[in-house]
């Protein structure tokens, strides 16, 4: 019998994935759970497996497809039967999807969608060109590699044919020669013509002349607008009409040579890219951000990492700066609980969060992730660390849990470890704070009246002007600065 198998929602909550790679091919056999595709959700690649074992009948989702979840991206034969029995829906897409196409419709529609025979499109498109009463091959597929899509049928039906008259020949017609132009452009359909003239004499009002030697307009090249006396006659406005059909012609000639000098990429806006994306356009225009600036002088922290850092090795943990900040933050936290809290902007209402779960913004390859450290509050420096550096490796290479990415209330990014000072952080909404760590670098200070070397951090961050105010910012900020400026006060959290 034919299974089909449908994208499952890979991502809790996800409507749609896109195709990454198929790893079978059309034919191949399969067992359960084997990975027959890879698809990108909005946070990680995951493998699909099969549900079943058989062979794969055939493949209904290009690699690099958009793909809604419940479509049917694959059906397999399955074991043990000797006629698959079709069901007779899909007898039928099957039976149109094998029907043959007339070299004529092959010949007089290019585009079409129909491939050796085959028409590429989904179970549900075929269903919808039944439906509308739309000959699907003779659809030209907009999809990848000419797949129909459901929007084509549509476009099909919507243009009150089923594609086939419009394949058919046109009548041929006898048509005047066309007039000649004098100005036309390599623009297509940005063209600009105009009939061309060229007399030896025109008549026209001193004011019409005045105006055509202004535009840098040949009178005797104008259209005329009547004839006085036997003679070609123009007005001003035909002047104007002239002057700015020349100039259209020009700035499409400019715009055409332009296109065909570049050489641009277009990449697909998807996947992971497109969810940051939407984030960050939601965060930065719901929340009104006011960022709050300021340095801390973390010499006694980078003394005291250095005197841990091997003892942390020891245990096999690598010791960053990264745990001492985030202990720091919760202490600040539990200060100005308003920080650690959300806009229930329905009920209206302030959730103070009673979690301390710090995300920590971690720069991949696909893109920026948030891997989230839960229960920092109850958990030692090392523990805190090693957690930390298992979730930012898991992001990297991909493998990280969707709910490792949940649940946070507080995230810090840190562009620092890349080399610049100050930013303007975007809250990870609907959190109502971030805090951006600059980098580390040893700059004179001065110390008891004398100018000295010190390791000077630098932070930047935003908040939710709708729940903190700019004052509450710089009290927290100041809480974090002191213990990190003093950080055998962590001991004591």
């Amino acid at each position: 019998m034919v299974f089909e198998f449908k994208l499952p929602d890979v991502g809790e909550g996800l409507t749609e994935a896109e195709i990454v790679s198929w790893l079978v091919s059309e034919g191949d056999t399969v067992t359960e759970d084997m990975p027959v595709a890879e698809a990108e959700t909005d946070k990680a690649v995951v493998e699909i497996p099969s549900p079943v074992n058989g062979t794969v009948r055939e493949i209904l989702a290009e690699a690099g497809e958009m793909v809604p979840v419940g479509n049917v991206i694959i059906t397999f034969n399955v074991e043990g039967e000797d006629e698959p029995p079709v069901e007779a829906e899909t007898e039928t897409e099957e039976a149109e999807a094998e029907e043959p196409v007339e070299a004529e419709k092959a010949a007089s529609n290019g585009e079409s969608s129909a491939k050796g025979g085959r028409v590429f499109a989904a179970p549900s498109a075929r269903r919808l060109a039944r439906e509308l009463g739309v000959d699907i091959t003779t659809v030209v597929g907009s999809g990848p590699s000419g797949r129909v899509t459901d929007q084509d049928v549509r476009t099909a039906a919507e243009g009150g044919d089923d594609g086939a008259q419009a394949a058919e020949p046109e009548p041929e017609v006898e048509s005047e020669p066309a007039p000649e132009t004098t100005e036309s452009t390599a623009g297509g359909s940005q063209a600009v013509s105009m009939q061309k003239v060229d007399r030896e004499k025109t008549l026209a009002a001193p004011a019409t002349r005045t105006l055509a030697k202004e535009l840098d307009v040949d009178l005797n090249a104008v259209p005329e607008v009547e004839k006085r006396e036997g003679q070609s006659f123009v007005t001003p406005e035909a002047v104007r009409e002239y002057a700015e059909a020349q100039t259209a012609a020009k700035e499409a000639d400019v715009a055409a040579i332009a296109e065909t000098s570049k050489e641009d990429e277009r990449v697909p806006y998807r996947g992971i890219r497109r969810t940051i994306g939407k984030q960050m356009e939601r965060s930065k225009y719901t929340a009104p951000h006011v960022t709050h600036h300021d340095e801390i002088d973390v010499t006694d922290l980078v003394a005291m990492r250095a005197d841990l850092k091997e003892e942390a090795e020891s245990r096999g943990v690598k010791l960053s700066y990264m745990p001492f900040v985030m202990k720091a933050i919760v202490a600040g936290l539990k200060e100005f609980p308003y920080m650690n809290s959300m806009l229930d902007e329905e009920a209206e209402e302030i959730v103070l969060k009673k979690d301390y779960n710090i995300g920590v913004a971690v720069a991949t390859d696909a893109g920026l992730m948030v891997p989230v450290v839960k229960g920092v509050d109850q958990k030692g420096m090392l523990q805190v660390s090693q957690e930390m550096n298992d979730l930012v490796e898991k992001a990297r290479d991909r493998s990280i849990a969707r709910s490792d990415m949940q649940g946070g209330t507080f995230t810090i990014t840190n562009f620092g470890a890349i080399g610049g000072e100050y930013a303007t952080p975007i809250i990870n909404f609907p959190e109502v704070a971030i805090l951006g760590l600059g980098a580390i670098k040893e700059k004179p200070r001065v110390v008891d009246g004398d100018v000295v070397p010190r390791h000077i951090m630098t932070i930047s961050l935003s908040i939710d002007h709708r729940i903190i105010d700019g004052a509450v910012a710089a009290q927290f900020a100041n809480t974090v600065k002191n213990y990190l400026e003093n950080p055998a006060l962590l001991l004591l959290e």
